[in-house]
């Protein structure tokens, strides 16, 4: 089976928020995922985008995703913010999150960014050994925050 990286379109969007749903339910939080399909696709493509993305495709179905965005920190300057890279549960270790991981990577340097950063939870063994072939270092140092609107 050919899988083929690509650059998402907005006609990707309804597959992309299904493999979104798929990640919350590996990660133990389904009832999580809130953003409904308009916000979404105006986020990726509407007037200001937020976000871009790479998805793997295979027989015209998506198979994976890797969605980013650009952060900007006041030490290194512009560094590319890796939120996901999904890969559907019966194509996971086929090569499909290495070729969306490196093809990511690979626009980060094209855009000539300092950086790439990402998080992965602690208990996700296969993610954390995956990043660790690339010479990820892990912080143990920082801790997450967030608030709602």
């Amino acid at each position: 089976m050919k899988t083929i990286i690509r650059k998402a379109t907005a006609n990707d969007c309804p597959q992309m928020l299904d493999l979104i749903r798929e990640l919350a339910v590996y990660e133990k939080a389904p009832g999580e995922v809130t953003v409904n399909m308009t916000e979404f696709v105006d986020a990726g493509f509407g007037d200001q985008p937020v976000w871009e993305a790479f998805v793997a495709e295979e027989d015209n179905r998506l198979v994976g995703m890797s969605l980013f965005y650009i952060r900007y920190s006041t030490w290194k300057g512009r560094r590319l913010y890796l939120e996901d890279i999904i890969v559907t549960e019966n194509r996971r270790g086929s090569g499909i999150g290495r070729q969306l991981f490196e093809r990511t990577r690979e626009l980060c340097k094209e855009r000539q960014y300092t950086g790439m950063v990402w998080q992965v939870l602690e208990w996700n063994e296969p993610a954390i050994k995956f990043y660790q072939k690339y010479g990820a270092a892990f912080d143990s140092e920082w801790l997450n925050a967030s608030i709602n609107a």
